[in-house]
């Protein structure tokens, strides 16, 4: 009975890819970040959750990708074999490599030196050398700034910003520090945040970006290696990280010609739905048509990146839930998006007077009602109102901020896209009531009271 009980325990163990197609789920851990896994309107995005997706399906299993808080808890998941990756635009280390093994680089990030516009402009390393330049303490960008000291600069210094604390940028921006090192990709993100931050130069050395396999999955490792050379061979990998970047959804600023241009040979075809939409919904057919031009510019066979398709743009899931199958159909689609654009405002608290309650909707079908719920939290911890969409406003771009959004409940958001698209709404929507024969609605409007006080968030 012994030697059958050591023959078991000494039989072979299936290897980690074996036991991931066992098991149907490839577990992931990341960081909640712009640059990695966030939730958005319409679910989870991220550059991070693109890549692990694709992984998983080639591979044939779901995906499990979760945040946690830090680096060192990412790799406690992987020690304590709870992950089989860590993926959060990582750079291998000697921490590490005490718990995993590193994919070869699958990008390689340029490192910006930023300053203040205004500001004298650097354009060289030994230009910065006596000047306060801010970083991340513990940071890949520390790291770079020390074998720059070795190599480079020998004067080099740096205020080392704690992780808990201010954004180097932010150190930047309010003129406690003249430079700082900052990522590209993140720079793409920050720079909706930090308008008046500009580029000085880029460092001659770029940033390896990796991904971290659990000790002793060494096929694992393998398959990891094969599908970002497959990726990259293919463009698919360049094409991805173009789309997921903090630039990858411009808002187009149509000029009023273009716009009237389109009211005239496009709108014209669409107006009947929108009209039977907002007799559905009782919701103004001007807003809801001001919503389709920011979403499509009227068109149909507008498509996205992410699967959203038509003159509202919805996605599988959102047409799902609204009860339509052909997503192609004008009609089904305008009907379909005003719907989801109504039970969206339903959700916004009734104390919440006009138009301000309008604006919530329309951030909140933008970004997702919990990033806003995030927001008016921010307002009311910092004594604004929480119900104003004045002093909401100024708080969604805190949403893209690490020590803001590390607080809020649903994590990070792209906050100044809410911002923008309500503005762009709300312009398009006075451009329709300005059109001749439309000083009324057909149906009642949900704009038309006078902005009030109210109270604090429950």
């Amino acid at each position: 009975m012994i030697a059958a009980g050591l023959l078991i325990g000494c039989a072979p163990q299936p290897a980690p890819i074996a036991r991931i197609r066992a098991r149907g789920v490839v577990r992931v851990v990341t960081l909640n970040s712009p640059t990695s896994f966030y939730h958005g309107a319409q679910g989870e995005e991220g550059f991070e959750f693109q890549l692990a997706g694709r992984f998983a399906r080639e591979m044939g299993v779901k995906l499990l990708m979760y945040p946690v808080a830090d680096a060192r808890a990412m790799q406690a998941e992987l020690a304590a074999g709870r992950a089989d990756i860590a993926a959060a635009q990582l750079t291998a280390d000697s921490g590490w490599a005490r718990v995993g093994e590193a994919s070869v680089p699958y990008d390689h990030i340029q490192q910006l030196i930023v300053y203040r516009k205004g500001k004298p402009r650097p354009r060289d390393t030994l230009q910065i050398e006596s000047s306060r330049l801010a970083v991340r303490a513990g940071s890949p960008q520390e790291r770079i700034l020390e074998h720059q000291r070795k190599t480079v600069a020998p004067a080099l210094n740096w205020i080392s910003t704690a992780p808990s604390s201010a954004d180097p940028l932010e150190d930047v921006a309010n003129g406690q520090a003249d430079y700082a090192l900052e990522d590209a990709r993140e720079f793409s993100f920050s720079r909706h945040i930090y308008p008046d931050i500009d580029v000085g130069f880029p460092l001659p050395e770029t940033r390896p970006t990796q991904w971290i396999v659990r000790r002793g999955a060494r096929d694992l490792l393998r398959r990891v290696n094969e599908f970002f050379a497959s990726l990259t061979r293919s463009g698919e990998l360049a094409t991805l990280a173009g789309q997921t970047s903090g630039d990858s959804r411009p808002f187009e600023y149509e000029e009023s010609r273009v716009f009237h241009e389109h009211v005239l040979d496009r709108l014209p075809r669409y107006q009947p739905w929108f009209v039977e939409a907002a007799t559905q919904t009782g919701i103004d057919w001007r807003l809801l048509a001001a919503i389709g031009y920011q979403e499509s510019k009227w068109s149909s066979t507008a498509s996205s990146e992410d699967g959203a398709l038509g003159l509202m743009m919805l996605t599988p899931d959102t047409a799902a839930a609204m009860g339509i199958k052909d997503r192609a159909d004008p009609r089904e689609n305008i009907l379909a998006g005003s719907r989801y654009f109504a039970a969206v405002r339903v959700r916004i608290p009734e104390r919440v007077p006009e138009p301000d309650r309008t604006w919530f909707a329309l951030a909140a079908y933008n970004a997702g009602f919990g990033h806003l719920e995030d927001a008016r939290i921010i307002a009311q911890s910092r004594g604004l109102n929480p119900d104003s969409w004045v002093d909401v406003r100024q708080e969604l771009p805190l949403l893209a901020q690490e020590r803001w959004y590390t607080r809020a409940k649903r994590g990070y958001a792209r906050g100044w896209e809410p911002v923008q698209f309500v503005d762009r709404v709300k312009s398009y929507l006075t451009l329709l009531e300005w059109q001749p024969g439309e000083t009324s609605s057909t149906a009642p409007a949900v704009v038309a009271q006078p902005s009030r006080a109210s109270g604090a968030l429950n």
